[in-house]
């Protein structure tokens, strides 16, 4: 197939090709690996923002269910310990239960958030380089 300035697109063999077409070729893939490795960089970057997003909500619930969802049980347990102990070890020992609860969620979250950063596209930046390599490689032969 032939272009308007009369010479061969990428339908020609390399080792019949002239320069120009070549070099176009090269623009070619190069725009297009370039496209291909910025997708991926994109993709890369929602998974691990996506997985901050998780951790956050998990640390959050961990906090509430520590400060805020044991407090409608805390009065009740307290009551029920204070029949065979001292009111103040109920207290310490219901205190002790709900922040165990807490601190295992806390670090839930943590390890999600922890997973998720740094948000770099690492998976693009080591496919960039291989293709780096592999381009230098090809241009010594």
């Amino acid at each position: 197939m032939a272009t308007t300035d009369g010479t061969r697109t990428s339908t020609t063999p390399p080792e019949e090709a002239s320069t120009a077409q070549l070099v176009r070729q090269l623009t070619e893939q190069v725009r297009t690996l370039v496209t291909d490795e910025v997708e991926l960089a994109k993709v890369e970057m929602t998974a691990k923002g996506k997985a901050v997003g998780v951790g956050a909500g998990l640390a959050g619930a961990g906090t509430v269910l520590a400060l805020g969802g044991g407090l409608a049980v805390i009065t009740a347990a307290i009551a029920a310990l204070a029949l065979v102990l001292p009111v103040w070890a109920a207290a310490l020992i219901v205190a002790a239960v709900l922040l165990l609860a807490g601190g295992a969620l806390a670090l839930a979250g943590k390890k999600q958030i922890t997973d998720g950063v740094p948000p770099v596209p690492r998976e693009a930046i080591d496919s960039t380089k291989h293709d780096v390599d592999t381009v230098r490689t090809e241009l010594r032969r």
